[in-house]
């Protein structure tokens, strides 16, 4: 007689208000599985075999008052399995079933099958209600895993935004002050934290990057603002403001709905496929504006984001913190990224909050703008200059 698993006592054990209520599609359910695989303890090929297993079962949906026993024979199965060895099968079967996945009912002899007795029908095989039962637990795993997965790919485009800060800074320090060690310092740990991010990272990583990055960040801020004046920043200002050829007022914003991207003239982007790493980005959506003047312009946005902005990476962050409270969709803000690159993109949601009461369509206006910018008819430069001379002459 086949011992009875931890597993099988979280099901047996699992109190009725447990149960989900209402049927549950078993390839979404199976998917979800799928996602959360690791916190159930299986593997794609234990998928798999599941996989086969549900395609015998009549229905689409598992629950209501359906019997979820399917009794097919160890052949039927490996067949169904594109011809795999039946002592593989069983291997994984075996640990379906440890997993509390599957649960066997099995006959007098060992077979599996179906018999009626008048009204009542008596199924041996392999019982589906575990996985059923379950459905919610799986559900919330999925969910967890996918919230782990969206916290590295947000880490990880931090850290390459501060990896790009890094090396600009080094250069800008290079050109104020040469001769200081710390720069060549920035040089190398920007191109080692490149090589590194060409490799797949654990959170924990990411997170030991993010802080020796932030600490040489600070240690080179505070070199330069120590150095630069005033009047170099304003000059730098008024030269992106004579380089730009669109009109400074067009924060003054024309009516844009909320449309998908091919409507509004820029290319279909898949919303499941992730957002290009930032170190590929073309470094013509590097900002030619000063952050500290982007800064000036939209003081709104130190409402959402908890200490000083010194960085782009920080710029980024905020306007992440703040897109969603404007409306803006996920894939708005995507598409954004894509065609302008994450620190133009931060700028203008920046600036858009400053004068969103005059913006009847966040999301419209910024896919608008993505849209000028894939044809590569943009600058946010105008925007905020705009902004600057509002505050001025209030």
């Amino acid at each position: 007689m086949r011992p009875i698993s931890h597993a099988h006592l979280r099901v047996i054990e699992r109190p009725e208000a447990s149960v989900p209520g209402r049927p549950v599609n078993k390839w979404e359910l199976l998917r979800e599985l799928s996602k959360a695989q690791a916190a159930f303890g299986v593997s794609e090929r234990d998928l798999t075999v599941l996989q086969g297993l549900l395609s015998f079962f009549p229905d689409d949906a598992l629950g209501g008052n359906a019997e979820m026993v399917v009794f097919p024979s160890n052949k039927a199965i490996c067949e169904r399995l594109n011809g795999m060895p039946c002592s593989t099968m069983r291997r994984h079967l075996a640990r379906l079933v440890d997993a509390g996945l599957l649960q066997r009912r099995d006959s007098p002899n060992g077979k599996r099958y179906v018999r009626k007795h008048g009204e009542e029908r008596v199924a041996f095989g392999f019982d589906l209600s575990p996985l059923y039962c379950q459905s919610e637990e799986i559900a919330r795993a999925a969910e967890a895993v996918r919230e782990a997965e969206e916290r590295v790919r947000r880490l990880r485009e931090v850290v390459s935004l501060m990896r790009r800060d890094l090396a600009a800074l080094a250069e800008f320090g290079g050109e104020m002050q040469p001769g200081l060690g710390i720069w060549d310092q920035l040089r190398d740990k920007a191109i080692l934290t490149a090589r590194a991010l060409r490799r797949k990272l654990s959170i924990e990583d990411l997170v030991a990057y993010r802080a020796d990055l932030e600490a040489l960040l600070d240690q080179a801020r505070n070199i330069i603002d120590g150095s630069e004046t005033e009047g170099m920043n304003t000059n730098d200002a008024r030269s992106e403001r004579h380089h730009q050829s669109s009109n400074i007022e067009s924060i003054d914003l024309e009516p844009a709905l909320e449309k998908s991207g091919a409507a509004a003239g820029v290319p279909d982007v898949d919303r499941d496929e992730p957002v290009a790493d930032v170190d590929e980005q073309d470094t013509r959506h590097l900002p030619k504006i000063p952050l500290h003047l982007v800064i000036a312009a939209c003081p709104s946005l130190n409402t959402f984001y908890q200490g000083e902005i010194r960085h782009w990476h920080q710029l980024f962050d905020a306007a992440c913190h703040v897109r969603p409270a404007m409306g803006i969709s996920a894939s708005a803000w995507e598409e954004a990224q894509r065609f302008m690159g994450p620190e133009q993109a931060s700028i203008v949601v920046a600036a858009m909050l400053e004068r969103f009461e005059d913006i009847r369509s966040p999301g419209g206006y910024l896919r608008a703008l993505t849209a000028k910018a894939a044809a590569g008819e943009f600058s946010c430069g105008p925007m905020v200059m705009a902004l600057i001379g509002r505050r001025s002459a209030a």
